[in-house]
């Protein structure tokens, strides 16, 4: 009966049922392009947000370490103005006793210079002054020079015709500075 079946349908429904059949194979076959194309879309738009979180990441440590440098840059600075500062306030405490050795020797008479004693003093006063010049402590010049505000405390004035308006005729104490910053200014009498 089976045999009857098959030779009662004709050739042109054979063809026919294999074109469908094939037919029903080719939507497959497109599928497959398209699913491709999807994945591809998602892997670029991963690889874009992946592109976008490298860029931001980036930009953050860049920024990190731009602060990092600035805070390092900022801790150096304030560690050498606190070290200025100590220097300075042990300076500022040092120049009492200058001036008391310089009051000392200035007071020894004449025949007495030669005494072992006030050798020593004179000795130990020249080390002082010879250290303190080395770490940048300097006497401020006054005497015969032009008065400046910036460096010079004027305590009192003289009408002297002899020299020039605005010149220290005489200096009470001595200035002195600290790496180009004034720590104590020259107490002086200025000529108007």
């Amino acid at each position: 009966m089976e045999e009857e079946m098959k030779t009662n349908v004709p050739e042109e429904d054979t063809e026919t049922v294999e074109k469908t059949a094939e037919a029903a194979d080719a939507p497959k076959e497109t599928e497959e392009p398209v699913k491709e194309a999807e994945e591809t879309a998602e892997k670029a738009e991963a690889v874009d947000e992946s592109a976008g979180k490298i860029a931001e990441l980036t930009d953050r440590l860049q920024r990190t370490m731009a602060e990092f440098e600035n805070f390092r840059k900022r801790t150096e600075k304030e560690k050498a103005m606190m070290f200025d500062m100590g220097a300075r306030s042990v300076i500022e405490k040092i120049l009492p006793v200058i001036d008391n050795f310089e009051r000392g020797l200035a007071s020894v008479p004449e025949e007495s210079r030669e005494d072992g004693f006030v050798t020593g003093m004179d000795k130990v006063y020249r080390q002082m002054m010879k250290e303190l010049e080395e770490i940048g402590v300097k006497v401020i010049e006054s005497k015969g020079e032009t008065f400046n505000p910036d460096r010079h405390n004027a305590v009192m004035h003289v009408e002297d015709d002899t020299v020039g308006e605005n010149t220290i005729v005489e200096e009470f104490q001595k200035g002195y500075t600290y790496r180009d910053s004034v720590v104590r200014y020259s107490m002086v009498k200025v000529a108007n």
